[in-house]
């Protein structure tokens, strides 16, 4: 998708250039990538193999099919309307979480708000007890997977030496118009954990990055999930040495344009207790960062908050509008907002 900018092209910034005349203008090819915590995306089907009966679809009674397809059908709209405004179409690529198999993401592809947009399925089965699995969806149009891997997150239980599984990490390789990246997909150990087990997570996400760099020179990557932690806390701030400020970077640091967006601007994608927290993020390797846009560069960063994924009512007023609460199903889309990013590449 082609577009003809005619403002400065900052960070975070609709600044007009001051540049008059043709030499001002510049076409790009502009892609989103997004993630989407989908909130216990589960089938109705009980898996014998798993803990799936806890999953809150399965504790409904009545209409679970029906309720079903309305919550793909609210998960897709979602998807297609992310970045809609400047590309024009759904996101290149989404990273996607608390989907239960690669049945429901099958369904998520082929629903009316993305069947026409040739979305491809990356998934692997993950050891996490209840099957919450994490995948990505891409479109194949513009986007070809080279490979993929899933990197298991082994984690001790408190009180005990026994360990054991939570969700993978999942790792996709490919192009994107022909050049290379590198994506991965996490779902961190949750809050009602300790901060040890996300610290685990974040030493295996280190140790996939170590192994990417040892692979490719300079390579572009991009990690992002729900990470389970603020952009400030020490899994995402010290072990995976995320910066805010992506002029003090060395090659080896990565770049968290969401701190800024948390800390500066106080916007989060999940609420607690009255309180914004931004555990949803896209971070990225220094080759996104040299701004001459001869290749894919970052543009923009931000999450996709329409009004429409906002509780209007109630106890939770204010909070991202959830699917489910209290055993029933809202009609609501999930307790995570999206976040995106804009790659940016000039075109001569």
């Amino acid at each position: 998708m082609k577009i003809r900018l005619l403002f400065c092209l900052l960070l975070f910034s609709t600044i007009c250039l001051d540049t008059i005349g043709q030499e001002s203008k510049r076409n790009f090819k502009i892609h989103t990538v997004a993630f989407y915590n989908l909130e216990n995306l589960f089938d109705t089907i009980n898996d014998v193999n798993k803990n799936d009966e806890a999953s809150p679809i399965m504790e409904i009674k009545f209409n679970r099919s029906k309720i079903y397809k309305k919550k793909v059908s609210n998960m897709a709209r979602v998807i297609s309307q992310i970045g809609l405004e400047v590309t024009k179409r759904p996101p290149s690529i989404v990273g996607i979480c608390e989907v239960e198999n690669r049945k429901v993401v099958e369904d998520l592809i082929a629903n009316e708000n993305l069947k026409s947009h040739n979305y491809g399925i990356v998934h692997y089965d993950s050891p996490d007890n209840r099957g919450i699995d994490v995948g990505m969806i891409y479109n194949r149009d513009v986007f070809s997977v080279k490979n993929s891997n899933s990197h298991v997150v082994f984690i001790t239980d408190n009180n005990s030496s026994k360990r054991r599984n939570t969700r993978d990490q999942l790792v996709v390789s490919g192009h994107l118009d022909g050049e290379l990246m590198h994506f991965i997909v996490n779902h961190w150990p949750s809050r009602g954990a300790d901060e040890t087990k996300r610290i685990a997570a974040a030493e295996v996400n280190n140790s996939i990055i170590d192994s990417l760099r040892r692979e490719y020179e300079n390579p572009k990557i991009i990690t992002m999930g729900d990470f389970n932690d603020d952009p400030f806390d020490k899994s995402i701030k010290k072990i995976l040495g995320a910066k805010k400020d992506m002029n003090d970077m060395t090659n080896e640091d990565l770049y968290n344009p969401f701190e800024t967006i948390l800390v500066d601007e106080g916007v989060g994608s999940n609420a607690y207790r009255d309180k914004w927290q931004l555990f949803d993020q896209i971070i990225l390797s220094k080759p996104f960062l040299k701004k001459n846009y001869k290749d894919y560069q970052l543009y923009k960063a931000g999450v996709f908050n329409k009004s429409f994924l906002i509780n209007k009512k109630g106890k939770f007023k204010g909070y991202p509008y959830r699917s489910f609460s209290y055993g029933t199903f809202t009609g609501g889309y999930s307790d995570h907002l999206p976040p995106y990013i804009y790659l940016l590449k000039e075109i001569k």
